[in-house]
């Protein structure tokens, strides 16, 4: 064993210097790793568009992440390995055999300390401040790195590709609309966002996703317009309806021939009779289809974010919903997507409506059965399935694989379903109890 003196000779030194650099530029890569990953892409986009050029380059960095972690990774494990291995033979030369163990234990706590734990701990806490700091060193570390990279990777996803695993280099690891609302259920459930704030952010998000078809009004309960009326009842039911725009039919429903709007009707038929001081008899050959405008059809296969554009850039707010033989399945208005983000939209035209989620004393929920799944699962904090139906109904009728009769009970999908009320073929009335 050498002397003291010998031990702390010039040599000595120097390694001690090179391995505290090894770990600051290990508490580097550390901090670096962390905070490019942990960053709110959305907040330095931010700060990106007000002028800052470290988010600018932050953003550029971390649009590879594998590319990044794999730089990243391969200088951070060349430095700790190399400040360990200068450490082991600097203590074994202090200690003879035992500074094995002697280098092991206190690089390991060295490591932990101030390689690992306080650089990640500064950079989770001050996660895009440091990204945009790091991001100009990093960028030039992926660079100059970026062919033994490369041959990482591809080795990397050989040995993956022999187990069958299979990676697609263009698919995110996480979709920015699953983020968000990720980040929004997290938020209400930490009581952080309202239920209405999620709610009409995440009904916005899905406009996309769902189709006309899981919100428009069935045809059974469309309202319209006989041409072959008698002007004076057609005047009446307009006057009495609590709708503005009502479809014009000549025949048979099915035969649409143009959509009535009331303030069209009335000025038609005011103008017909002459004024305040005319005469109503005028009304006798009065035609309806002279005032109704086109009828406007669309797929019942259209996303409700395609059809609000649609009415937007048409100046349009009623659609007539038909399948692939052009038969009608019912209609749809720009208030009914609107709803979809901001909950029931109600005025004083609006006829009176029971709720359509009423709960007893003894915990059940009387549901109509003409409700959609998502207003129901909206209501009550559920999540039942809405894949193969959009009504509660439809939901019970799928699961029992039948058009059950009053009284019948179900059980699925951990909650029990009866039947309560039924109108001919269709389940009015369902009680739902959620199972224990």
């Amino acid at each position: 064993m050498d002397t003291p003196s010998t031990v702390l000779d010039s040599a000595f030194w120097i390694s001690a210097s090179i391995i505290l650099l090894l770990l600051v530029l290990s508490a580097f890569f550390s901090g670096s790793e962390t905070a490019l990953t942990a960053a709110s892409r959305g907040k330095l986009r931010s700060q990106a568009d007000k002028g800052s050029r470290g988010a600018q380059r932050a953003l550029n960095v971390t649009d590879d992440t594998e590319r990044l972690i794999g730089s990243v990774l391969l200088g951070n494990n060349l430095v700790n390995i190399l400040a360990a291995s200068l450490a082991t033979a600097m203590f074994t030369r202090a200690f003879g055999e035992s500074g094995v163990a002697v280098a092991t234990l206190v690089m390991t706590l060295l490591v932990l300390v101030f390689a690992e734990v306080l650089p990640k701990t500064y950079a989770i806490s001050n996660a895009e401040k440091a990204a945009a700091r790091v991001a100009p060193i990093i960028a030039v570390l992926v660079t100059v790195l970026a062919p033994f990279v490369s041959a990482v990777r591809l080795l990397v996803r050989g040995v993956l590709q022999l187990f069958g695993v299979k990676i697609d280099p263009n698919s995110n690891v996480l979709a920015v609309r699953e983020e968000i609302a990720g980040a929004l259920q997290l938020g209400h459930s930490e009581g952080v966002v309202e239920k209405e704030d999620r709610d009409r952010i995440l009904g916005a998000l899905d406009l996309s996703e769902r189709a006309v078809d899981e919100i428009m009004l069935h045809r059974s309960k469309i309202e319209m317009i006989d041409a072959a009326n008698d002007p004076h009842a057609i005047l009446e039911q307009c006057l009495n309806s609590p709708y503005t725009r009502l479809p014009l039919f000549r025949d048979e429903p099915e035969n649409i021939i143009g959509v009535v709007h009331a303030k069209d009707l009335l000025r038609e038929m005011y103008t017909k009779i002459g004024g305040p001081e005319g005469d109503a008899a005028a009304l006798r050959d009065f035609q309806i289809s002279g005032v109704a405008k086109p009828p406007y059809f669309i797929p019942e296969t259209t996303t409700l974010d395609d059809q609000m554009r649609q009415f937007l850039r048409q100046r349009a707010h009623f659609a007539l919903v038909v399948d692939e033989y052009g038969s009608l399945q019912g209609l749809i208005t720009l208030e009914d997507i609107l709803e979809e983000i901001v909950g029931e939209i109600t005025d004083e035209f609006d006829t009176a409506t029971e709720t359509p989620v009423e709960k007893t004393a003894d915990g059940n929920f009387l549901v109509d059965g003409a409700m959609t799944i998502r207003d129901l699962n909206r209501a009550t904090e559920w999540t039942l399935p809405d894949d193969e139906a959009n009504t509660v109904a439809g939901l019970v009728i799928h699961e029992a694989q039948m058009i059950p009769t009053i009284g019948q009970v179900f059980s699925f999908h951990g909650f029990r379903f009866e039947v309560t009320d039924r109108a001919g073929n269709r389940v009015t009335g369902i009680k739902i109890r959620p199972l224990l």
